[in-house]
């Protein structure tokens, strides 16, 4: 994230919805760099010639504290100690953002929706399918999804969820230094992570939250800030890029399959 938006998301002014724009963004560009033509015109013709993917990317944040009953399409609450997703238990009332991902793949498909429902149809799932691929927005272990673990960060106090949405990414580079890194790694496994269904990526996101977010978590006294040091960052960078370049290679995917 840039640093002006790093430095107010450490100090607790800004709340932690999924990736920081800087992360939407980054999932935006590798996608949009793998449409097909055929998808890519269609894009242009829904959002219109003065936006991008990259520029909606960060929209359904933006409209939250507006429209609150948008909040839970965010993520999908698959408890941290169980080993599958289960619709039933995870997002019975279809109030979860796998469930929204497959009524917006619908609605940008369907010709008889208005342009207006077409359009904003298209800026959810282009956040949605980022969102999803964060792993605290995969996982619950009844802590508001991490914001309510306390952790220090580059002599910051945060917590866990805003770590994972901006921090650790921030302290990484700038999205004009990451995005040629993560592109032509993206684009080498392209044919691999794009396989699946929503759900079965759902799953992956979810063991990234069991194994490392909360598998590498250094310990911390009662009452005391989790010190996130050296180490849970060499494990949290890898699988923030790789997560990061499976959804842009992900939404690329949906969106030539939907908009074809």
């Amino acid at each position: 994230m840039r640093k002006v938006v790093v430095i107010a998301v450490l100090s607790g002014c800004l709340p932690a919805f999924g990736w920081g724009p800087e992360g939407h963004r980054l999932v935006a560009r590798i996608a949009e760099a793998q449409l097909t033509a055929a998808a890519r015109a269609r894009v242009t013709a829904i959002l219109g010639a003065d936006q991008s993917m990259v520029s909606v990317s960060s929209w359904p944040d933006e409209i939250r504290r507006a429209r609150p009953q948008t909040g839970p399409w965010h993520y999908v609450d698959i408890p941290i100690d169980q080993a599958h997703l289960d619709m039933a238990r995870d997002c019975p009332k279809g109030d979860c953002v796998l469930a929204k991902i497959t009524e917006f793949r619908k609605t940008i498909a369907d010709p008889a929706v208005t342009p207006e429902a077409r359009r904003e149809a298209l800026m959810f799932l282009v956040h949605f399918v980022g969102d999803m691929h964060q792993p605290l927005h995969c996982s619950d272990n009844k802590d508001r999804g991490g914001n309510s673990v306390t952790v220090r960060f580059n002599d910051k106090q945060t917590n866990l969820h805003s770590l994972w949405d901006s921090a650790l990414l921030g302290h990484m580079g700038t999205e004009e230094q990451l995005y040629p890194q993560l592109l032509p790694e993206a684009e080498r496994r392209q044919k691999k992570w794009s396989k699946g269904t929503v759900e079965e990526w759902a799953e992956q996101a979810h063991k990234a939250a069991q194994k490392t977010v909360y598998g590498r978590l250094p310990k911390a006294g009662a009452g005391t800030p989790v010190a996130i040091d050296a180490a849970y960052e060499k494990k949290a960078d890898p699988v923030l890029k790789e997560q990061i370049e499976k959804a842009g290679d992900r939404l690329a995917r949906v969106l030539n399959d939907s908009l074809q």
